[in-house]
């Protein structure tokens, strides 16, 4: 009997990768999962579940940066918290038949900023809290983000302060006052979502950005520079 137990989509999708493969297991999806032994699996076919990360990454970078982007695969049910956050801040999304989510966003200072706070599933992702971040940072008004469930997650808070973002911390919060513009800086990336933070700011800065470190981004994106070149940036990975 596994008690207080994760709800995320990514542990209800193995749990029923495991149930194909002949294990028994109830509560998935829930915060206790009762796990019966059997004597053996055997092989399934399954297809993964996508990674709400990596989505909502793309949908907060093409509101960021403003224009329109569809993520084809995504769960929208698995981002409710973020796309309520996006559509407060002034993008349009919807959702399509074949399960695409289409953003549309006009970018910059016609965002509102939006504050929030981290939480288990089903509320604001700590994954996705940089990358809001860098949202906020040139959106209007004043926004406050709150990291519950890791400590020192505010990394990127220096580095983004480098191109011009204007933000203050208090052991677990962060206030951001949006500027109309960041600039071009060399920054150091210190962990997977904060390399994603830092390209979503370079993506709305003015000149050139040159990340370093990019070895924790490629733990968590597939090709991000290919995708993002794709939909339009200005973007090179330098070997």
């Amino acid at each position: 009997m596994l008690e207080n137990a994760a709800q995320e989509p990514e542990v209800t999708d193995l749990a029923d990768m495991l149930i194909a493969m002949g294990a028994r297991i109830e509560g998935h999806g829930s915060r206790r999962i009762h796990v019966q032994g059997v004597d053996a699996l055997h092989g399934c076919e399954h297809s993964v579940v996508a990674d709400r990360i990596e989505a909502g990454t793309f949908l907060v970078a093409a509101a960021a940066s403003g224009g329109a982007i569809e993520v084809q695969g995504a769960r929208a049910e698995h981002l409710d918290a973020v796309l309520d956050k996006l559509r407060d801040a002034g993008a349009d999304i919807h959702t399509g038949a074949d399960g695409a989510i289409h953003l549309h966003s006009l970018g910059g200072m016609a965002l509102r900023a939006q504050s929030f706070r981290t939480s288990e599933y089903p509320g604001f992702p700590t994954d996705m809290q940089a990358q809001f971040m860098a949202l906020n940072c040139v959106a209007a008004g004043a926004s406050s983000v709150t990291e519950t469930i890791f400590e020192n997650r505010f990394m990127h808070v220096g580095e983004l302060a480098r191109m011009g973002a204007r933000i203050s911390t208090d052991a677990r919060t962060a206030v951001i006052d949006g500027v109309p513009q960041l600039s071009g800086a060399t920054v150091m990336a210190t962990d997977l979502r904060a390399s994603a933070c830092l390209v979503i700011a370079a993506l709305v800065a003015e000149g050139e950005t040159r990340i370093e470190r990019i070895y924790h981004l490629d733990r968590g994106y597939d090709r991000m520079d290919e995708k993002l070149r794709a939909l339009g940036a200005d973007i090179e990975r330098i070997s």
